[in-house]
């Protein structure tokens, strides 16, 4: 007998080429059988989600998630990994960098064990990793021996290296800092995660000379974060144009990564680089503890502003499961509903309604379609979604 029977879920899954009506039953941790019309009495529990989204476990490509390391209402930037993750309809969330190589003890050893949520880490070049900000302020700010020692320990926990070009960086290392990254990741066999966009104020006067640089070193694999940005350093030139280093990166096979972030997510940009050719191979949220309550929200927010700008429901799925699943290599684990594989499954609800969407830059956008977490399934158990990000719930503000 089956522990638990998903019934009459609309399932989308672009990496199976699934779409329909499909019964999803569960044996212990793993799915075992997908078939339509699986008889009730076969199950000992019964989640009936008629009307509901069916989609593999959303993967969140960017958070920050080491959460606890800070003092609340101090310096506490990180969220709870549970509720971006599990609670949000998320399985998996990759945090971009919130630690370095001597930080990232307390993450592996205190909150990665105690959450439900399944976390692959970038560990940041900055020894310290996002203690405090801005990083990487002085030249001991990075210890690469010691970086590369912890990757070798903890692989596959850690997937590579996250390197913010901005700022700081910039003054005291400039390109040498990526060159450092690129010099880690090789040596350990793992992948660049590049933050590009500048949040200085004001912006460094060659940030767009060393955003092009790093696009040159990087190799496939490698992912970029923030590709729809308007600040500084961007992937568009003056004239509103895709720069050409960029161009040669993704035909490299450099994955193009959204990172909505509370700063770094431009509409008119993203329209401007889909007019050229240029997409994101995934979307991912950037979330923090206070982008949870502002601009971001959740991964499933952010999925609704690119239904808003024309993308397909099976593109932002397609967005959140396989190509992540891709872009971490693992996708002979992650990313697509099959038997044998581990119960990960995030029910979706598509909410008909007059919404507003709002970028990082104050735009806003009227779409009449937002996603919202029913259920979240990980490893085989049910949990349900909490109140949401807003103070009335998961739904977007009206229009």
């Amino acid at each position: 007998m089956y522990d638990l029977l998903i019934k009459n879920g609309q399932v989308i899954d672009p990496a199976a080429n699934l779409s329909g009506k499909w019964d999803i039953a569960i044996g212990g941790t793993q799915i075992v059988r997908i078939a339509p019309g699986i008889e009730e009495t076969e199950a000992r529990r019964v989640l009936d989600v008629a009307g509901k989204i069916v989609a593999p476990g959303l993967i969140d490509l960017h958070a920050h998630v080491n959460y606890g390391v800070g003092t609340p209402d101090i310096n506490e930037n990180n969220a709870p990994p549970d509720l971006v993750g599990v609670q949000s309809g998320v399985t998996t969330l990759v945090d971009g960098g919130s630690t370095g190589s001597h930080t990232f003890g307390g993450f592996v050893r205190y909150v990665m064990p105690t959450a439900r949520t399944r976390i692959v880490a970038f560990l940041n070049l900055c020894r310290t990793g996002w203690l405090a900000q801005p990083a990487m302020t002085t030249r001991d700010a990075v210890d690469l021996e010691s970086t590369i020692r912890t990757i070798q320990a903890y692989k596959p926990t850690i997937a590579g290296i996250k390197l913010s070009l901005w700022g700081p960086v910039l003054d005291v290392f400039g390109i040498e800092a990526m060159r450092m990254a690129v010099r880690a990741t090789r040596e350990t066999g793992t992948r660049l995660m590049i933050h590009i966009g500048d949040l200085g104020n004001p912006p460094h006067p060659r940030v767009a000379d060393f955003t092009r640089e790093a696009l040159t070193m990087m190799d496939a694999g490698d992912i970029l974060l923030h590709m729809c940005t308007a600040k500084p350093g961007g992937i568009l030139d003056a004239e509103g144009k895709v720069i050409p280093e960029l161009l040669a990166a993704k035909s490299r096979g450099v994955i193009l990564d959204s990172a909505q972030g509370r700063t770094n997510f431009s509409f008119e940009v993203t329209r401007r680089l889909r007019d050229q050719g240029v997409v994101p191979d995934t979307i991912s949220s950037d979330v923090t503890l206070g982008g949870r309550t502002w601009i971001v929200y959740s991964l499933t927010e952010c999925m609704a502003k690119f239904l808003a700008l024309g993308f397909t429901l099976e593109d932002t799925i397609r967005m959140t499961t396989s190509n992540p699943a891709r872009a971490l290599g693992m996708s002979d684990a992650l990313g697509t509903i099959a038997t044998g594989r581990e119960a990960d499954l995030s029910i979706l609800e598509v909410v008909e309604g007059d919404w507003k969407l709002t970028d990082s830059f104050g735009q806003s956008l009227q779409t009449e379609k937002a996603i919202v977490p029913v259920v979240t399934v990980r490893a085989g158990e049910m949990i349900m979604p909490d109140w949401g990000p807003h103070p009335w719930g998961w739904l977007p503000a009206r229009a």
